[in-house]
């Protein structure tokens, strides 16, 4: 229904929770295939495979407050990420 207005922004939240692998996967081919055909995707998601396959810029938040944001291997390196949503006391 939210394609059938052509939007240029959608946003999508959590859009992959509850799914099996499967159909983790067609929503992602989905998802991409919606961006390239132009349109801009706001992804809320915890799925962080598929957070880091589709998306191109990152922004982190840990009870509310940025604490991050860049490439996904920008993201995937951020010592206040790797603490908040790993445990982690020390990165090396």
């Amino acid at each position: 229904m939210a394609l059938a207005a052509e939007p240029k922004l959608l946003m999508l939240d959590e859009p992959l929770g509850g799914m099996n692998a499967q159909e983790v996967n067609e929503t992602m081919a989905l998802v991409r295939k919606l961006w390239e055909r132009g349109i801009t995707i706001l992804l809320i998601e915890h799925n962080m495979r598929a957070t880091m396959s589709l998306c191109k810029r990152i922004t982190v938040l840990n009870f509310g407050r940025k604490i991050a944001e860049g490439s996904p291997e920008e993201v995937q390196a951020n010592d206040e990420v790797i603490k908040a949503y790993l445990g982690a006391k020390d990165h090396a």
